[in-house]
């Protein structure tokens, strides 16, 4: 008898172990399925969408040689540029940017609005551009030429050996 009651508490003890560890599994998996959740909601992409651009019924009401700067205003709004040169149009613009979770930001639509004027301030052109017609442009280049190109360190180290003046190292 006490072989089968060891045999039974053996099986008890096998019993209570295993049920011991499913109900340690469950709070990590409690744990686990909010996180896995969270770090697939951060990597869900953000749209951000940057400006204004008037639309074609409020463009419509705009006549072209007839209007002046201060009915476009007056119709559409104040422009989020004008002319960086020579003050000559008015540039509405707007974008739509999407970033997935650490990757760089993307543009995926802009729309551009120029409004251009005469010598005398009335309205000569307007025009309507999207990303497809733009170009890139590079604002600012600093690129520095450098003169030792296939030159490598310690060969620019050792050749100016010998062009060193003694004369000027205090000695003279």
């Amino acid at each position: 008898m006490n072989g089968s009651a060891a045999h039974a508490c053996g099986q008890g003890a096998v019993m209570q172990t295993c049920s011991a560890g499913r109900r340690a599994g469950r709070p990590r998996l409690a744990v686990l399925i909010p996180a896995l959740a969270l770090c697939l909601a951060a990597c869900s992409p953000m749209v951000r969408n940057h400006g204004y651009v008037p639309t074609d019924a409020d463009l419509a009401e705009i006549v072209v040689g007839i209007d002046d700067r201060t009915s476009v205003e007056d119709t559409v709004g104040t422009p989020s540029a004008a002319g960086f040169l020579n003050d000559d149009g008015y540039f509405y613009v707007a974008q739509s940017v999407r970033q997935t979770g650490w990757r760089e930001p993307e543009v995926i639509s802009r729309e551009i609005v120029a409004i251009s004027f005469d010598d005398s301030g009335t309205v000569r052109n307007i025009e309507r551009f999207g990303l497809e017609d733009g170009n890139v442009v590079a604002l600012s280049r600093r690129v520095t030429d450098s003169s030792v190109q296939g030159v490598g360190f310690l060969r620019q180290l050792v050749g100016n050996v010998g062009r060193i003046d003694t004369t000027a190292l205090g000695g003279g």
